[in-house]
C-alpha cells in the first residue's frame, strides 16, 4: 500500500498529462553526446527520476527504469510512459543554444527538480569547456544521498494530530474566465524583466513578487474585459514541504493560496491592492495550514487506496481536467546557480495551463526575473495588456519568444 507521502503517479493521465519542467537558455549551442553522457551519468545521484510506472495493486508505483532517458535534438513533444520515451516519466530536449527538462509533475515540482538541472549543467558545462567548478551546492555522482532527499519529509510531525486551521477560505466557483480557452492549442510568451525593478516595487507597493504580479494580472482582466463583473481568481503555488521545514526532500507536495480580487473593488491604488492579496496570503501560508493540509492528503491517500485503479484514473483525469481559477502564479526560488550563472541566458520554468486560463511561471537569475505566461487562447490580446501594465509602472520588459506550448504528453498506464 503506497504511503501519503509518496508520488501519485496516477495524478499524470492522457488528459491530463500534468507535465512540467526547466527551460534552460546557453550562451552557445548545445552539444548532444557531452548531455547524453551526463544525464546517464547522474542516474547513480537522482535514481527517483530515472523511473517508470508499474501497476502494483490499486496503484501505480515507480520503479527503476534501467533504459536511457531520451535525449533529443528537436523541441517537439514526445509522450513519456510510452516506447517513445523509453517508458521514462522524464525527458530532455535541445535545439540549439536551449534545452529543457520535462517531467512528470506527479513525481515531483520546480524545488526537487532545480538540483538536478543544477548538476546537469555543472557536468555538462565542465566537460564541455574543461572547467573545474567549486562542487558545492551540487550534487553530484559519488556523493551520499540524504535520507531526508528520498524518505518521509514529516517522520518528526505529528501529521495525524493536526487541528483545523483557525482560518479557511471558501474557494471561489464563480470566477472570471476568459472564454476564448480551448485547452487544446496553448501559447507562450516569455518575458524577461529586470530584477532591481521588479523588487523597487514590491519595496514601494509592499508586495511580493507572486502578490504584485497578481495585482497587475487583475489589473490587465479588468482593461479586458471592463463589462465582467465576475471576481479575478489568482491561484499562488506553495510548496508544503518547505512551509514544513524540509526544502531537500525531491516529491510533490505543492498547494495553492487563494487571491480573490473582486470587481467592487479598485486596483488604482497598487499599493493597497498589494497591501490586501498579501494579508490574503499570510492567512493561509502557515505551519498550522500545511499541517493540516497533509492530514488531508494522507486521509486521501487512504481513501484512494481502496478505489480500483482505473477506475482511480477516471476519477483523477476529470477532476485534474477541471478550471479552478481564472490565473495561476508559481515561483521556484532558483536565484542562483553559483559559478554556472555567466553560462546562462535565460532560465524558465514550465507548466502547461489546466487549471487555469493563464498561467505564469517566475524564476529568476542573473539579476532578471523570467516569465513564462501560457494560455489557454490563441490570442495575444491579453498578454500585451498585462505587459502594458508593468510598463505604467516603470517596469521595462523584453519579450525574448512566443511558441505554441506543448510539453510531453502522458501515454496510458499499462496492465
Amino acid at each position: 500500500m503506497a504511503e501519503f507521502y509518496e508520488p501519485m503517479l496516477y495524478m499524470s493521465t492522457p488528459e491530463h498529462p500534468n507535465t512540467m519542467g526547466v527551460c534552460i537558455v546557453l550562451k552557445e549551442s548545445v552539444d548532444g553526446d557531452i548531455l547524453r553522457n551526463v544525464v546517464e551519468d547522474l542516474r547513480a545521484r537522482f535514481p527517483y527520476f530515472y523511473v517508470k510506472a508499474v501497476p502494483f495493486g490499486n496503484d501505480l508505483k515507480a520503479e527503476d527504469n534501467s533504459l536511457p532517458m531520451t535525449i533529443r535534438n528537436t523541441w517537439e513533444p514526445i509522450r513519456l510512459n510510452s516506447k517513445e520515451s523509453n517508458f521514462h516519466m522524464a525527458a530532455w530536449k535541445f535545439e540549439d543554444r536551449k534545452l529543457a527538462f520535462e517531467i512528470s509533475h506527479s513525481l515531483t515540482d520546480g524545488a526537487g527538480v532545480l538540483p538536478y538541472v543544477k548538476s546537469t549543467l555543472f557536468l555538462y558545462l565542465s566537460r564541455r569547456y574543461g572547467i573545474s567548478f567549486d562542487r558545492e551546492g551540487f550534487r553530484l555522482p559519488g556523493d551520499k544521498i540524504p535520507l531526508s532527499e528520498t524518505g518521509n519529509p514529516f517522520e518528526e510531525l505529528d501529521i495525524d494530530g493536526a487541528e483545523a486551521p483557525m482560518y479557511t477560505k471558501e474557494t471561489i466557483t464563480d470566477f472570471y474566465r476568459f472564454g476564448d480557452g480551448t485547452l487544446k492549442d496553448p501559447f507562450a510568451t516569455f518575458v524577461k524583466i529586470p530584477e532591481s525593478q521588479m523588487m523597487q516595487y514590491c519595496r514601494d507597493y509592499d508586495g511580493s513578487p507572486n502578490t504584485f504580479l497578481a495585482v497587475m494580472f487583475a489589473r490587465a482582466v479588468r482593461r479586458y474585459d471592463p463589462a465582467s463583473d465576475k471576481t479575478v481568481s489568482v491561484s499562488i503555488a506553495v510548496d508544503h514541504k518547505a512551509m514544513l521545514g524540509n526544502y531537500d526532500n525531491y516529491r510533490l507536495f505543492a498547494n495553492v493560496i487563494e487571491l480573490d480580487f473582486a470587481k467592487d473593488r479598485s486596483l488604482k491604488d497598487i499599493a493597497k491592492s498589494c497591501t490586501i492579496a498579501r494579508g490574503q496570503l499570510m492567512l493561509q501560508a502557515s505551519l498550522e495550514n500545511s499541517l493540516w493540509a497533509m492530514k488531508q492528503r494522507k486521509a486521501t491517500f487512504a481513501k484512494l487506496n481502496q478505489v480500483p485503479l482505473e477506475m482511480k484514473l477516471g476519477m483523477i483525469a476529470k477532476s485534474a481536467g477541471s478550471l479552478r481559477w481564472s490565473i495561476s502564479i508559481s515561483y521556484a526560488n532558483s536565484r542562483s546557480f553559483g559559478p554556472l550563472d555567466p553560462y546562462i541566458d535565460e532560465l524558465y520554468m514550465l507548466a502547461e495551463p489546466g487549471v487555469a486560463d493563464v498561467l505564469c511561471e517566475i524564476t529568476c537569475i542573473n539579476h532578471y526575473f523570467f516569465l513564462c505566461i501560457a494560455r489557454t487562447f490563441p490570442s495575444e490580446k491579453f498578454t500585451d495588456i498585462f505587459l502594458d501594465e508593468l510598463s505604467k509602472v516603470g517596469i521595462d520588459y523584453e519579450v525574448t519568444g512566443k511558441e505554441p506550448f506543448h510539453l510531453c504528453g502522458t501515454e496510458a498506464y499499462g496492465k
